[in-house]
């Protein structure tokens, strides 16, 4: 692990491997650590930059900043920090929104886009998702200062509820779990993911306004699970120049630990185009 200086805050980052960058972007209530099965396999031909977000994990927790385009600031400036001039990025759940406006805004930083397990904003194509309203937990964690107060003391029962309900009940590995609990414990730490969903209705407003006045020219992979399924690519099909899509059967939200062993071949297919061989075929 490293920490390093970008945008104005201290990154705390993993960095592994060699060769062409790929950026992982992780969600709630997760860190870093969401890739523990995906790392591995890809550090074998790249260089593999994890970073815990904005307001999580081991990075610091300013009081502002959490909007998608700000998010998009941190990862460009993580790559300045480091070196690369250029990455594949990768995102899921909160990770997505800042993956998918770095490659709008700034597609010659951004070599290919996948992103997983998320809604762009208000943009067409989730209709029938949202018919009933968003999550439940979007609206409790926007209000200021409610979740917090009401979690304290309760953040383990909190986190192990997203993480059996992420993996349809089947769980995740019991070092990483604690990891994650570490993580989200304490009033600071509470307050610092749900500035994530603080910042939604700016984030959604930034995403539209770049969809209004452009493409997604960047060569894009959308992975779906439960509960999102294809919502994804049908948001970005009308925006994208180059899409491909694909929905993971029988796993829930957190697909890099519930079925590591579907996305690790999905991802490397995807990303070896980059190595100039030809895509390996994707079980």
């Amino acid at each position: 692990m490293v920490r390093i200086s970008a945008n104005g805050i201290e990154i705390n980052v993993e960095v592994a491997g060699e060769g062409p960058a790929v950026l992982l972007l992780h969600g709630f209530p997760h860190t870093w650590r969401l890739w523990t099965e995906v790392i591995p396999p890809l550090a074998a031909h790249f260089r593999v930059i994890a970073p815990d977000l904005r307001g999580l994990g081991e990075t610091a927790r300013p009081s502002d900043g959490y909007d998608a385009e700000n998010l998009a600031a941190d990862a460009e400036a993580l790559l300045d920090a480091l070196g690369e001039p250029t990455a594949a990025v990768v995102g899921i759940d909160a990770g997505t929104p800042p993956a998918f406006l770095l490659a709008m805004r700034r597609p010659e930083r951004v070599r290919r886009l996948v992103v997983m397990e998320s809604l762009l904003g208000r943009l067409p194509g989730a209709e029938d998702f949202l018919a009933g309203g968003p999550p439940w937990w979007f609206g409790f964690h926007a209000v200021p200062g409610l979740a917090e107060t009401v979690l304290i003391g309760h953040e383990a029962d909190y986190v192990d509820w997203f993480l059996d309900a992420g993996t349809r009940g089947r769980g995740v590995p019991r070092e990483i779990r604690d990891h994650f609990v570490a993580a989200y414990t304490g009033r600071d730490a509470l307050r610092g993911a749900f500035a994530h969903y603080r910042a939604m209705p700016e984030s959604a407003r930034q995403i539209a306004v770049t969809v209004a006045s452009g493409r997604l020219t960047v060569p894009t992979l959308a992975i779906g699970a439960h509960p999102v399924g294809d919502i994804l690519a049908r948001q970005l099909a009308p925006v994208a120049d180059d899409l491909r899509a694909h929905v993971v059967e029988d796993c829930g939200h957190i697909i890099p630990l519930d079925r590591p062993e579907v996305l690790v071949p999905l991802l490397k297919s995807f990303l070896d185009l980059d190595l100039g061989r030809a895509p390996r075929l994707a079980s």
